[in-house]
Parts: C-alpha cells; sequence; structure tokens
C-alpha cells in the first residue's frame, strides 16, 4: 500500500487568510437617538418640560408631605426628651443671645418688650437658617434615594423645607406662651402672621432648592453654610433693633438700604409687627409687603428653575 503525504508549504508561502470577521454597522449619533426613539427608549433621567415637571411634582405631593413628617419625627429620636427639642433648641438659643447681647451688650436699651422681641427673631431666623441648611443636604444625603428611584428631585428640597415649616408650626405654641407671660395678648395683628410665615416659607424653599443644586456639585458648599448663616444672622437684626441702629447718618445709604430690605430681617420685623403692641409700623422698613412678596416670588420661582435646568444631573457624579 502506498500511503499519500502532504507536501509541506514553502517558507516563502503567505499565511492563510481566514474568513472575514462580522462587525456591527456603525451608525451615526443621529441615527442612533433615531432608533432610540423608533424603539421607545429615552434617555435614563432626561429632564422634562416644565410644564410636565410640574405636574410629576403635584402628582407626588403625598410623597413630600410623608416624606417631611417622616424626617421631622426621625430627627429626635435618639434623644430621650424627644420632639421637645424643637421647641428647647430655639430657647436655649434665645436664653445665651438674651445674656450676650441684651445683658452684657446692652442691646435692650431702647428696646421695648426685649423678651418677645428676641425670641420672636430667634424663631424666625431658626426658620430660615434651618430650611437652607437642610437644602444644602437635600441631594448628597439622599443619594441612595436619587440613584434607585426615579422621581422629580425637586420633591426633596420642597420635602426638607416643609419640614422645617412643620417644625416651625409645632414650636409657636411656646412663642404664643412667652408672649403671654409677657403681656402681649391676642390681637386682629396676629393674622398677618400668617401671609409673613407663607411668604417667608415659599422664599426659604427657592433659596434652599439653590443651595441642594450647589452643593450636589460641590459637597463643600454645605461646610461654609454655617458661617454664611452666622453672618448673615447678625445682620439681620435677630439680637437687636436694626431701626434703632440704622438712625441718624451713621451708616452710609447703600449700606443702610441693603440692610433695610435683607429678606430675613424683612420676614423677622413683620413677625414682630404682627405679634408685639409696641413694635409699630413706623419700624418697618418702606414698602415692607411689597418687598417681602418680590423676595418671595424671585426666590420660589428662581430657585425652582435653576434647580429643575439641572435635573438631570443629579446623582450621576
Amino acid at each position: 500500500m502506498v500511503s499519500q503525504t502532504t507536501a509541506p508549504a514553502p517558507a516563502d508561502a503567505p499565511p492563510p487568510v481566514s474568513p472575514p470577521a462580522l462587525l456591527p454597522p456603525v451608525h451615526a449619533p443621529g441615527e442612533l437617538a433615531a432608533l432610540a426613539a423608533r424603539h421607545g427608549l429615552t434617555v435614563s433621567g432626561a429632564r422634562p418640560a416644565l410644564p410636565a415637571y410640574v405636574r410629576q411634582l403635584w402628582g407626588r405631593r403625598h410623597f413630600i408631605t410623608a416624606f417631611a413628617t417622616a424626617k421631622l419625627t426621625a430627627q429626635y429620636s435618639q434623644a430621650k426628651l424627644g420632639q421637645i427639642w424643637q421647641i428647647m433648641t430655639p430657647l436655649l438659643n434665645a436664653t445665651v443671645y438674651y445674656f450676650i447681647f441684651g445683658v452684657l451688650m446692652r442691646t435692650k436699651q431702647g428696646v421695648s418688650d426685649f423678651v418677645p422681641f428676641l425670641v420672636t427673631g430667634v424663631f424666625i431666623w431658626t426658620f430660615t437658617s434651618n430650611s437652607i441648611t437642610a437644602g444644602t443636604r437635600a441631594i448628597s444625603g439622599n443619594i441612595g434615594l436619587v440613584r434607585a428611584l426615579h422621581f422629580p428631585r425637586a420633591s426633596l428640597p420642597i420635602a426638607l423645607a416643609l419640614q422645617q415649616l412643620q417644625q416651625l408650626l409645632f414650636s409657636l405654641g411656646a412663642l404664643v406662651l412667652i408672649m403671654l407671660a409677657f403681656g402681649q395678648f391676642p390681637h386682629p395683628s396676629w393674622l398677618l402672621a400668617v401671609p409673613a410665615l407663607a411668604l417667608q416659607a415659599v422664599f426659604n424653599t427657592g433659596v434652599s432648592m439653590v443651595f441642594a443644586r450647589l452643593a450636589a456639585r460641590t459637597p463643600d458648599i454645605a461646610q461654609l453654610m454655617p458661617f454664611i448663616l452666622r453672618t448673615w444672622m447678625y445682620a439681620s437684626g435677630v439680637m437687636w433693633s436694626l431701626d434703632a441702629s440704622l438712625a441718624g447718618d451713621r451708616v452710609p445709604y447703600l449700606a443702610k438700604l441693603a440692610l433695610e430690605i435683607n429678606p430675613a430681617a424683612v420676614y423677622i420685623d413683620l413677625m414682630r409687627f404682627a405679634l408685639i403692641d409696641s413694635f409699630h409700623s413706623a419700624q418697618l422698613p418702606p414698602h415692607v409687603w411689597a418687598v417681602a412678596t418680590g423676595w418671595a416670588l424671585v426666590c420660589g420661582v428662581g430657585g425652582f428653575l435653576y434647580f429643575w435646568q439641572a435635573e438631570e444631573s443629579y446623582g450621576r457624579g
């Protein structure tokens, strides 16, 4: 039997050619977008149009309320005194401010009903301060929720601002008792506290949304907030009367105007005018209700639009 063998290939023969691999077709970006749209695919977390966004927020109003209430309940859950700290915290601050500023620095001189004056300022300032502080943590403090679920992100700063409003309303009982103890009895002017607080709540929510967006991108802002808020507090007449301090020509006109239209000072003065008999309209800045409404509209609407414009970027860092 004769065996057949295959002759070896010459040394200079070219290597065998393998069959061509099947490569996916190359599409232009526009073609990919059209392909995704044809099959009903959309960008994950894309920013909806403003009307649709507002409708989504309204559809989640029950979530916003429940989230705010749950945060308020859990805030002091580990403390033995529990929710009493909602009242004790501003009262303790007011006590410290009374001895430091009212007694040692004598800012109570020339201010009628200084204790109601001071306590009202502390309670109303705390509302603004806590709302903005909570807003800086609205996204970063709930990053797991932001990344896990699809919902309008504005729900978070709005819910946290609502939590602070609930806490203020809970604390107003103590404020009323202090007013009664120092001879400030219910008067029709107390009804003015309702629109004043409503305007302040809108202002606080708008500012908290601005800082929620800023802090989501630059977390270091949260570390600066205590210094910013402390400086703002000293310029807002919480512990002294801006009207008495700005009397005369000692303060330049522009500085005086800036202090008078300072939104925190405006809302504090409105509450003092509503609750304290000795705080007269002459101590209010000119056109105070127009200024208060303007701050609420500019910051409320502007803060909401500013936050909405970055909707698709939250949680992607």
